[in-house]
């Protein structure tokens, strides 16, 4: 069975916003909305079926996955998955088969430790589509360092894209995106998926040309800065 490695994660910023209790079993799971996903059969499957897929369902699984991650497990395993230590940091579990048994089978059965319920069996609960979902969430978020060492070209996106919330003329929206991509290729992995998905890579996803969408994207890359620093 995969062994997850322990690690303290540099943004304790992060974690101090996240309750951290490793005692889950009191918390009743939040449906989450799967619909956006195609149909994966029944039988429980023993690796994430959206990895292989065409790239825009693969995001649509990432986006749906952090939705249902924040709302069932950011409790315990940390938002945005960065654990503080007390239970298992699921960034390090690997992109491969190995890794998704292991995940599959904690997800459906959850976590019993002397009579004490660590982790509650989600997988009646939430399905298999959620259940993969929150693992492409969880396999592709970039290693935490990285995004600290990047803080000043982030910053420097963050206050160019918060210009253009104020006044959006001129704004070259494929040029940004582009810049943006750019600076989330630059993350790896802690899963060792080939691809990171940053708050950057998250701006470029948002941002259509509008004031308002300018104003989104900067926030979401100013959350990141905010623990970073």
């Amino acid at each position: 069975m995969t062994t997850i490695r322990a690690r303290w994660p540099l943004a304790a910023g992060l974690i101090a916003v996240a309750t951290l209790a490793w005692g889950h079993g009191d918390v009743a799971p939040q449906a989450v909305n799967t619909d956006a996903l195609p149909d994966i059969g029944e039988e429980w499957l023993t690796e994430n079926p959206y990895r292989s897929m065409e790239p825009e369902v693969f995001q649509a699984a990432i986006q749906i996955g952090d939705s249902g991650f924040n709302q069932n497990c950011a409790r315990c395993h940390g938002l945005g998955a960065i654990s503080g230590g007390l239970a298992p940091d699921l960034r390090f579990l690997e992109a491969e088969e190995y890794g998704d048994e292991w995940f599959a089978e904690r997800f459906q059965h959850g976590m019993t430790q002397n009579g004490v319920t660590k982790m509650p069996a989600f997988g009646e609960i939430l399905g298999q589509k959620a259940a993969w979902a929150i693992r492409s969430y969880i396999e592709t978020r970039p290693d935490d360092q990285q995004v600290v060492e990047a803080a000043p070209q982030l910053t420097a996106m963050r206050d160019k894209l918060a210009g253009y919330a104020t006044d959006a003329a001129g704004a070259d929206v494929e040029a940004l995106k582009a810049e943006l991509l750019e600076i989330n290729a630059g993350f790896e992995t802690l899963s060792g998926a080939p691809v990171a998905d940053s708050a950057a890579a998250h701006a470029a996803r948002v941002i259509d040309g509008s004031p308002e969408k300018f104003h989104e994207a900067a926030q979401l890359i100013d959350i990141v800065l905010s623990v970073a620093n």
